[in-house]
């Protein structure tokens, strides 16, 4: 298509595990010797997939393996998957920082990134000084620099350090005038890496406004990468689900966070049973828990008013009698929102037996987007702790695709935690309300004529 700025055709990469380069010189003679005759790479039939939990077999890894996609102008994509998936790989080979192994990466128009702290800075120049060294790299004039250097430095918020030299920024706001060169500097194709986590809520907020604006109004294509399912749902229509090395999905954002899902906690089951900090006497211990959807699919995301199900895992060696076993969720900074017990069910808990599963099931959350944490916990009948472990499980809270929470919920601060979907009237006013009204307008218009 004409409008497509981004083609990526066939491109692996493969590096060799424990050295830096391609290894040693016996090696590189042979892939010299293979280039002149004219054949493959000798060592690209070698190697394994990616997966860092695995132990290796052979000295060579493939980070990406076969990817295959298009990107098109004005489009924002973006990229989900696991860590080590191989999504900063893929951004760096389409950022020209590293040349991929095999297959080819053809762009139109100019690219900026932001792929880590502080990336296209230099630490011992000022803050103006880097602006103008982006600038001209990236092929702008002067007086075009010039033009936008207010809006730059008003963006990132570090007036008073204008003239102080990068070094003696902190991580926070280092990327603050880095996602500030890369946005007004006007690229062509603008790649953003995971580095807007290390911002305050208030910049992100500007960054996903501004990356809206710049493909809105500009016409320009960012390439988008973040575990925050939240600001990838608002922000990207399409996105490219990564697993070992290579595209799970090329689908829809509501598709490809489902697919995300499943391939990151596709066995969602969080392990608790080692766990240091648990307090309680330990005559019964959770093993383990994790968060079910009505198909009994395991996931830590969900959206506002889904239905959760909670599954834990208990053992442990005595008996008690009516076990009570419970979750607190809580927010980030600990603030308490709810409580869930079995001693307030008519079910009751039967006595423990080695291996014994529970499940409770809570309908309509609207709980809204953020993170929480589950506190999981076991009393006894008389209340003494039994088993306590504080954060037992993260879950992350994203607005339900066009509902209206998702209209509402545009990342402004809050500090409620609930979101209530109600119905709003305004009846007719009375007569005597509407004369009133009329009078008192006459009146004012009469007074203010005599003066």
């Amino acid at each position: 298509m004409s409008d497509r700025v981004i083609e990526v055709k066939g491109v692996s990469k493969q590096y060799r595990l424990g050295t830096v380069g391609t290894g040693t010189l016996s090696h590189d003679l042979n892939r010299w010797w293979a280039r002149v005759r004219g054949k493959e790479d000798p060592y690209s039939r070698v190697g394994q997939v990616n997966k860092r939990d695995q132990q290796a077999e052979s000295d060579y890894v493939w980070a990406l393996k076969d990817i295959n996609f298009d990107v098109h102008r004005g489009e924002i994509l973006g990229i989900i998957g696991a860590n080590g998936a191989g999504k900063s790989t893929l951004l760096k080979l389409m950022s020209r920082i590293t040349s991929p192994t095999t297959g080819h990466i053809r762009s139109k128009g100019r690219i900026a990134s932001l792929l880590e702290v502080g990336t296209g800075m230099h630490p011992e120049m000022t803050a103006r000084e880097n602006i103008y060294l982006n600038g001209s790299i990236m092929g702008m004039r002067r007086h075009e620099i010039t033009r936008k250097f207010d809006d730059i430095i008003d963006f990132a918020g570090c007036q008073m350090y204008v003239d102080t030299p990068v070094k003696r920024f902190s991580s926070g706001m280092k990327v603050r005038l880095g996602f500030a060169v890369a946005a007004f500097l006007e690229p062509e194709i603008l790649i953003v890496d995971e580095v807007l986590a290390v911002g305050d809520a208030e910049f992100q907020r500007k960054c996903l406004g501004k990356m809206q604006d710049i493909t809105e109004s500009g016409g320009r294509t960012v390439l988008f990468v973040s575990h925050n399912m939240g600001a990838v749902q608002s922000l990207c229509s399409r996105c490219l689900v990564m697993e070992t090395g290579e595209i799970a999905a090329d689908t829809t954002t509501e598709y490809a966070i489902a697919r995300y899902c499943e391939l990151v906690v596709r066995d969602n089951c969080v392990p608790i049973h080692d766990r240091k900090d648990r307090t309680g006497t330990g005559e019964l211990q959770l093993s383990s828990i994790r968060l079910l959807n009505s198909r009994s699919q395991s996931r830590a995301v969900v959206a506002t008013g889904d239905d959760w199900e909670f599954e834990l895992n208990y053992r442990g060696s005595g008996r008690i009698s009516r076990p009570n076993i419970g979750i607190v969720i809580t927010s980030t900074t600990g603030q308490r929102i709810a409580r869930v017990m079995s001693s307030e069910s008519p079910v009751e808990i039967p006595h423990l037996f080695d291996g014994n599963v529970v499940r409770m099931r809570l309908k309509s959350i609207n709980l809204l987007p953020a993170e929480y944490q589950i506190t999981a916990f076991v009393d006894s009948l008389t209340f003494n702790s039994v088993d306590y472990i504080h954060n037992a499980m993260p879950i992350e809270v994203i607005p339900e695709e066009g509902s209206l929470v998702a209209k509402v919920s545009d990342g402004r601060r809050s500090r409620t935690f609930c979101f209530y979907d109600c119905e709003w009237e305004v009846a007719d006013p009375p007569q005597s309300m509407i004369h009133l009204s009329e009078q008192t307008e006459v009146s004012t218009c009469w007074q203010s004529h005599r003066r």
